[in-house]
This record gives C-alpha cells, sequence and structure tokens, in this order.
C-alpha cells in the first residue's frame, strides 16, 4: 500500500512521511471473527525497547523455523495458526501480548486446566516479566447457570452487554494456576460480534492490569514524601528564628537536598503515573462501549471496578499533587530563606566597604602627614648642599654671604620640593585610574 496520490495522467502528489503509519493506525488492531466455543489465553509481559527488539527476532525466527506467514518488518500485530491453535501477537509501548484461541467442546468451564492448554506457549521464549495471565472460556449459553462453582462469591462480578446477547462474570482473582478467569456465554451474537466483544473484555482485563502498575509506586514514595513534609514544617519554623548567616546557610543546603530528592521521586513516577492515568481511562471507555448491563443480583462489572479499581488511581493522583504541591512550597521557601541570605549578604558587604573607605581615609591622612615630613626632610638635605655649595664657593673668592644665602634659599627649596611631590602623586594617581 502507497500513501501516494496519483492522478489520472500518471501525475503524483508526495506525501507527508507519517501519512501511511497514520492512516494504519486506525487497523493496526483490527477485530476478528469468533465462533463458540472458543478457550482464549491471553499473556501480556512487561518489554522496553530492547526486550520488544529480542522478542520481535524471536518470534521472526519462530515463523521463519515452522515455515508460517513472516513477520513483516515494523508491524505491531501478527496473526499465524499453529495446528489446531491460533497466535494473535501484538507489541504495544510498553507490553507485548501473546493472545492462543483454541477450539473447545467442553460443556463444563475451564476445562480442562489452564495450565494444560497453554502449553504451545512454552515454544516461545519469554519476552519479560509476566503482567496478565487470562483465562477466558466462550461458551453458549446455558440455563440456570451458576457462577458461584467457578468464582470467589465475594469477589464476583457478572454484567450483560449493551444488546443483551452476551453475559460475561469473573472475579477479578488468580486461580490455581495463575490465570485470571473469565467466563462469556454467547446468547446469539455474530462472530463478528463476538469477537469484538472478547478483544474489548481481553484490552479491559489487560489495561486494568497496568492502570493498578502506579499504585505500588504511589506506596513507595509516601514514606519520602511524608519525611518531606515534616522536614519542610521544621525548616520553615527554624527559619523564624534564625537570624546567623551560617543557619540561613545550613538551611538552605538543606532545602536544596529535600528537593532534589522530591523531584528525583517526581521524575522517576512521572511516566507511571501518566501512564496509570491514561490505562484507566481506556479501561472506562471500554466498559463503555461494552455496555455493562446489570445481571441478577450480582454487581457489574463497572460497578466493582469503581469501588476496587478507583481508590488505587486516586491514590495515584494523590501523590502526583502532593509531589507537584510539595515542590512548589520547597520552591517558596528556598527562595525566601535565599533572599535572607542575599541580604544578609549585602549588609555584611556594606559594613565592610564602610570599614574599606574608614581605612582608606585613615591612610589618606597618614599619607599626607608623611608628604610633609618627605618634604621637610628632602628639603632640609636639600637646603645643606646649597650651604656647602655657597661656602664652597666663598672660599674660592666668590663675594657671597653663605647664611642669607641659604637662609634666601630654604623657601625656595621647600616650595620646590613640595611641588615634586605632588606632581609625583598626580601623576602616580592618574596611572592607576
Amino acid at each position: 500500500m502507497t500513501a501516494e496520490v496519483i492522478i489520472e495522467g500518471g501525475a503524483r502528489l508526495d506525501p507527508d512521511p507519517l501519512r501511511a503509519a497514520v492512516l494504519g493506525e486506525v487497523h493496526a488492531r483490527p477485530f476478528t471473527a469468533l465462533e463458540t466455543p472458543r478457550r482464549i489465553l491471553h499473556f501480556a509481559f512487561d518489554t522496553d525497547a530492547r526486550a520488544a527488539a529480542a522478542d520481535r527476532r524471536a518470534l521472526s525466527d519462530f515463523c521463519a523455523r515452522r515455515g508460517l506467514d513472516p513477520l513483516k518488518d515494523g508491524a505491531k500485530h501478527h496473526r499465524m495458526t499453529l495446528g489446531g491453535a491460533i497466535l494473535r501477537w501484538e507489541q504495544h509501548s510498553e507490553f507485548t501480548t501473546y493472545t492462543w484461541e483454541f477450539p473447545s467442546e467442553a460443556a463444563t468451564p475451564f476445562s480442562p486446566t489452564a495450565s494444560s492448554v497453554a502449553t504451545p506457549m512454552a515454544s516461545l521464549p519469554q519476552p519479560g516479566p509476566l503482567l496478565v495471565a487470562l483465562d477466558l472460556h466462550l461458551m453458549p449459553a446455558q440455563k440456570d447457570m451458576v457462577f458461584d462453582r467457578w468464582f470467589n462469591r465475594g469477589s464476583i462480578a457478572v454484567g450483560g452487554n449493551s444488546e443483551g446477547d452476551a453475559l460475561f462474570a469473573t472475579d477479578f482473582q488468580i486461580d490455581p494456576d495463575g490465570f485470571v478467569r473469565i467466563l462469556l456465554t454467547d446468547r446469539g451474537m455474530s462472530p463478528e460480534r463476538t469477537g469484538a466483544l472478547v478483544q474489548r473484555i481481553i484490552e479491559l482485563e489487560t489495561y486494568r492490569t497496568l492502570a493498578l502498575l502506579g499504585l505500588p509506586e504511589a506506596q513507595r514514595l509516601a514514606p519520602s514524601i511524608n519525611r518531606i513534609e515534616e522536614r519542610l514544617a521544621e525548616v520553615t519554623e527554624e527559619m523564624r528564628r534564625s537570624d546567623q548567616l551560617v543557619d540561613n546557610h545550613r538551611l538552605l543546603d538543606e532545602l536544596t537536598a529535600l528537593a532534589a530528592e522530591l523531584e528525583a521521586g517526581a521524575a522517576a513516577s512521572h511516566f507511571r503515573f501518566g501512564a496509570s492515568r491514561a490505562y484507566n481511562e481506556i479501561v472506562q471507555l471500554r466498559l463503555q462501549a461494552i455496555g455493562d448491563r446489570k445481571e441478577g443480583d450480582y454487581p457489574t462489572w463497572s460497578s466493582f471496578l469503581a469501588r476496587r479499581m478507583q481508590p488505587a488511581m486516586r491514590t495515584c493522583a494523590s501523590t502526583a499533587e502532593r509531589q507537584a504541591t510539595l515542590s512548589e512550597k520547597l520552591a517558596r521557601a528556598a527562595n525566601l530563606l535565599r533572599t535572607r541570605v542575599d541580604v544578609e549578604l549585602e549588609r555584611q558587604n556594606r559594613d565592610l566597604l564602610k570599614s574599606m573607605n574608614e581605612r582608606t581615609r585613615l591612610q589618606l591622612r597618614l599619607q599626607t602627614t608623611v608628604e610633609g615630613l618627605s618634604v621637610a626632610a628632602v628639603s632640609y638635605y636639600v637646603v645643606g648642599l646649597f650651604g656647602y655649595l655657597a661656602k664652597g664657593l666663598h672660599d674660592r673668592g666668590v663675594p657671597i654671604d653663605t647664611t642669607l644665602a641659604t637662609a634666601l634659599f630654604v623657601p625656595v627649596a621647600v616650595l620646590g620640593i613640595w611641588w615634586m611631590v605632588r606632581r609625583i602623586r598626580k601623576r602616580h594617581i592618574a596611572g592607576s585610574e
């Protein structure tokens, strides 16, 4: 099949690269007609990307060795016939399913046992950890059928489809062979309607199990969230009493560690909680599609799952909400404490600058005093040298009064030395700027 559009005359319209995938998704998992009676065993395995690829290779080799229809590249489902049984393989985003359809002539439900019927599954390698093992027995309707013979009376749930031509019962519990049993009685359905109903029931049980995977994650995170909430209350109380920078730094470090621990848990559980919410929505959609009419005195599947499943879903939603709320509280507390630390640092910097200004002022005064003393000392030596010069000239016969000349030179020397020192200082200041 091509996604191109061919116009009369040979012209072609190039499709978007995703057009074929989008159009094919609608028909990715079609309903298959089923004749009554049938025994259907359904398995769902947890598979990540690596396990899914290995499972695809194993199934392809299995088909090649037995001369079965080959598995197409990129196919999400494959159907094959093995003797009298039919195997339907499907690969989803995080799990892989194997659904076996066996003919059944037994008048007694779930006879023979599921473990003896499931022997063909042993010829295939297990793709990953087992999530779902379902034993669905499709039988003609019988008069006065007593479901208590095959299900736990305290957990049994019975429903009929919207048209009233099918009755399905289960207790959602594991039997001695490890399977969840579902009994489906046919009251006159066509093979097409039977196949559609069976697939919806299988999907309902599969997605119910996958939705509940979020509950253990919520229970695992609950002690950590409780401890972080309690410690946050203690830290905020300590913040009210602390006024030392070292204490604020310590509290800020602790808040940062609590936020990191919370975000690590939220990041690890984000996908699981989101997947549980999506799977739960699919379960509700499947229940709506089935119809689930009340039959007799038994509770319907919808009411049973509402009592047993919805509390778990609310726990997951509550845990995710607590994580988000607690993250916001930690962020606000950390921002408040960080502001206090910044204000304290600014106060310390202000005091430090004030102290530096005071020291600079004292240094300037000391420098002025030293400059005055320096001018006096240098002037004294210069005047002394001038006196020696005048005395030498006088001894050589130059008519000069050495005492008067030296006295007159004193102000000239002082002013000259002062002007020179001042000029040197200005030059140094200009150079540093």
